[in-house]
């Protein structure tokens, strides 16, 4: 079991990414991207970009469903080259171009009702940098999320956001 509080968090670097466990119930993963937010904001918002970065690198994203709107749903299936599938939905509830944006997230096949994230953008010198908070409802959920190794999958899907983020600007 990983335990942490909000005065003393635990990190941890994962590539260019860090996760903070922000308390029992949160965590937290930062990343400085090179572009302007309006750009990072853009890359969440529209399936034509979601589909070219979201998901690990072996990985093709064989359905990119959203009605990006507040009460909008989306759904994201990864499909590996064995042919196995991982499907990824939730709920849009709150989005502020260029901002922030609050969504629900479930993994299916995963017990429990999704889990709210939500997402910062905030850009310096023309560099945005990006935190997600997700909120779960007990430390055994979070705790099951950390070892599923998460880390690893946010960070390599972050690195293709990155490299995305270079072709489009």
């Amino acid at each position: 079991m990983v335990t942490s509080d909000s005065t003393n968090p635990f990190s941890r670097q994962v590539g260019a990414m860090t996760l903070t466990l922000k308390s029992d119930l949160e965590i937290q993963l930062t990343r400085v991207f090179n572009a302007p937010r309006r750009l990072v904001f853009e890359a969440h918002s529209k399936p034509e970009h979601v589909r070219r970065w979201w998901g690990r690198k072996d990985a093709e994203l064989s359905v990119c469903e959203m009605d990006f709107r507040p009460g909008g749903t989306w759904r994201y299936v990864m499909r590996k080259p064995n042919g196995k599938e991982y499907a990824f939905r939730g709920e849009f509830k709150e989005i502020v171009p260029p901002e922030r944006l609050v969504w629900t997230f479930g993994f299916e096949g995963m017990p429990g009702e999704p889990g709210i994230e939500t997402f910062t953008f905030e850009e310096h010198d023309g560099k945005t940098t990006l935190t997600t908070i997700s909120h779960f409802d007990s430390i055994a959920m979070r705790d099951a999320v950390i070892k599923s190794g998460m880390e690893h999958g946010a960070a390599e899907m972050w690195d293709r956001l990155e490299a995305h983020l270079r072709a489009i600007a």
